[in-house]
């Protein structure tokens, strides 16, 4: 599977392909203007922004334990503490 550093080394269009292909979406949340899907790829998590508005993904970010965004996540599903 692809590392971590590896997936963000790659062109926007390939990260989308490989989420798509390979990940797992374990959730979606509202955020601001956002649908913020959150995927697992390999042992690793990502959030995709999809804007609505404009019906585009806006970008792919890994998952930042120290945002307030991750409490939305943790309100709703177990996730594991090695993050």
């Amino acid at each position: 599977m692809i590392t971590l550093a590896d997936f963000l080394g790659e062109s926007f269009d390939r990260q989308v392909r490989l989420l798509y292909e390979h990940g797992s979406c374990v959730m979606s949340i509202r955020y601001y203007g956002y649908k913020v899907n959150l995927y697992l790829l390999g042992n690793y998590y990502l959030e995709v922004f999809y804007n609505h508005k404009k019906d585009m993904i806006e970008k792919i970010v890994p998952l930042d334990v120290h945002h307030s965004r991750f409490n939305f996540y943790t309100d709703q599903i177990r996730l594991p503490a090695a993050l």
